[in-house]
């Protein structure tokens, strides 16, 4: 299965390596092919460099140290010919999503709560970690 993560997941993973959205990462390394976007990338190094600066290192190690499908995140798209949603800040993760052809979206921004969409479907750290917890 092709999961894409969003970043705030990535963060949460590096930050809290023995929380549940960790223990979901290292599952999805296991046995899944993580996605993760250029955009994605993007946002995570602003945010270690606006809020965890003496941190940087460890986010080059992450990325250095995973497997992961890279995905360029398109610079231009139309964005009529994707779902609405809430923050157009996010619209970058959706579109990368849908295009990269992922089967599921891991987020934890409720944003994504309410968009209507087959495919990838949107799950929640919370959510995906019960599935895998019941087996």
């Amino acid at each position: 299965m092709r999961v894409f993560v969003d970043t705030n997941i990535v963060i949460s993973a590096i930050l809290f390596p023995e929380g549940k959205v960790a223990k979901v990462f290292t599952h999805l390394l296991k046995k899944h092919t993580i996605i993760i976007s250029s955009y994605t990338k993007e946002e995570c190094f602003e945010v270690f460099r606006k809020k965890f600066p003496a941190r940087i290192d460890s986010l080059d190690r992450f990325f250095e140290g995973i497997n992961y499908e890279d995905f360029k995140t398109p610079e231009n798209f139309n964005e009529k010919d994707f779902p609405k949603i809430q923050d157009i800040k996010d619209l970058p993760v959706l579109v990368s999503a849908i295009l990269s052809d992922s089967d599921i979206l891991l987020t934890g921004d409720k944003d994504f709560d309410n968009i209507k969409i087959d495919k990838p479907l949107i799950f929640s750290p919370a959510q995906y970690f019960e599935l895998i917890d019941k087996k």
